[in-house]
């Protein structure tokens, strides 16, 4: 049996979706998490809730390496938009990711991991470009996917791909100060979320090619707790299957 790849969420409302796909599934607890075996697309796949945070996410990257034996890992959930023309229901994939609430100094510069000798940790090329390619797909056709009530109420009109950095902190940015702050000092992040960084990191350390996607839910502002719940129903999790799905057609 080939090694299996790991998908995780952050999120209940995305996982939910992602086991609604899975076919012959066994569900595996360890400590408190519940590991859903399956298949989809006839490949085999372990999904997770790793909880938020960089150390739940942390945690929970091991133990499917060490437990699991997984071969690859696809994170997906929902980010704050940071850079300029990121919107609301757009796509990052990641290219590289840096742990912005991470400062060591003046032991070791601002962001560098101590005893790296980095701040980024890259993704997987191949893995990402399959998302990437994947969410494209997606996106041409948010209206067949969502319907076009939830295009017009949170105005998807042109929804767009973007690669590049992500920034993970155990902060949830929610302040437009916070978020300027975050442009200003990181000019190259274009969203802010709060595990993908912990989780490229356990995934450099073992040699476990990576690639994460997320969904622009909020602009890292005073709105991003604003019909949070619906946008994940309704728009954030259907994108996270669909692209997931298309993704396991392409490997």
């Amino acid at each position: 049996m080939s090694q299996p790849l790991a998908i995780i969420s952050a999120m209940e409302g995305e996982l939910r979706a992602i086991l609604e796909q899975l076919t012959h599934q066994e569900m595996v607890r360890v400590g408190p998490r519940d590991f859903w075996r399956g298949h989809w697309h006839g490949q085999p796949v372990v999904a997770v809730l790793s909880r938020i945070g960089k150390v739940a996410a942390a945690t929970t990257a091991t133990v499917l390496v060490e437990r699991f034996a997984v071969s690859r890992m696809v994170f997906t959930g929902v980010a704050g938009g940071l850079g300029s023309g990121v919107a609301v229901g757009d796509v990052v994939v990641a290219k590289r990711f840096l742990q912005h609430d991470l400062d060591a100094s003046p032991l070791f510069p601002r962001f560098e991991v101590p005893l790296y000798g980095r701040s980024h940790f890259d993704t997987d090329e191949r893995l990402g470009s399959a998302l990437a390619q994947a969410a494209q797909t997606v996106l041409a056709d948010v209206v067949g996917l969502l319907g076009e009530l939830a295009v017009r109420e949170f105005s998807l009109t042109a929804p767009r791909l973007h690669r590049g950095l992500i920034i993970s902190g155990d902060r949830f940015v929610s302040s437009t100060r916070e978020s300027v702050a975050l442009q200003q000092t990181l000019p190259d992040a274009l969203a802010v979320e709060m595990e993908g960084a912990a989780v490229a990191q356990v995934c450099h350390d073992y040699g476990i090619p990576f690639a994460a996607v997320r969904t622009i839910s909020d602009r890292a502002d005073e709105g991003a707790h604003r019909d949070f719940k619906r946008f994940m129903d309704h728009v954030a999790s259907r994108y996270s299957a669909a692209i997931i799905s298309e993704m396991l057609r392409r490997l």
